[in-house]
């Protein structure tokens, strides 16, 4: 009996050791995943329905938070251009998992006004980017830089058509979560 009773004993101290050591942990993990402030010039502003902002009720990205997400690179051929081009950049689903995006539609805006509705089925359904290299060099305004929202054309059939390429959006500069 007190044998069993030693072994309890040590078993409790080790579950409490553990869960003392687990919590600031998990306090940490929480603190690492909140939406760092952009240092240099905002390139993307995320607002409507998110959880995360970083900037008043918006979240905010400057390139070098874009390029900290994990980066995708696919070639496609697209209605713009006369070859294929090989486009890098996050997720569209990582970047409005970062700003804590809970909404069903976005509206992706560039810098000359232009608005496309783009559902959020899109975004897990498809490997959209939001494209910030092309041909693994920056992208210039004057070339549709310096973001464009762009689906991997070539990989499925269903996405060669005028309603994904009217979804594609270059000059990117806000997307508004509803």
């Amino acid at each position: 009996m007190a044998a069993d009773h030693r072994k309890h004993s040590a078993l409790c101290a080790w579950a409490l050791r553990t869960l003392l050591c687990a919590v600031p942990l998990l306090l940490v993990s929480h603190v690492a995943q909140a939406l760092d402030k952009p240092t240099g010039p905002v390139v993307l502003t995320v607002e409507g329905n998110i959880s995360a902002p970083n900037q008043g009720a918006k979240a905010q990205f400057d390139m070098p938070m874009l390029e900290k997400l994990p980066q995708h690179t696919f070639t496609t051929r697209t209605p713009w251009y006369p070859d294929a081009v090989t486009f890098t950049g996050p997720l569209l689903r990582d970047v409005l998992a970062a700003a804590g995006s809970k909404g069903n539609a976005i509206t992706a805006v560039a810098l000359n006004d232009y608005k496309t509705e783009i559902p959020m089925d899109d975004v897990h359904r498809h490997e959209v980017i939001v494209a910030r290299l092309m041909n693994n060099r920056p992208m210039p305004i004057r070339e549709k830089g310096p973001l464009f929202i762009i689906y991997p054309f070539d990989t499925k059939t269903e996405l060669r058509t005028e309603l994904y390429y009217n979804r594609a959006a270059w000059q990117l500069n806000a997307l508004r979560i509803r």
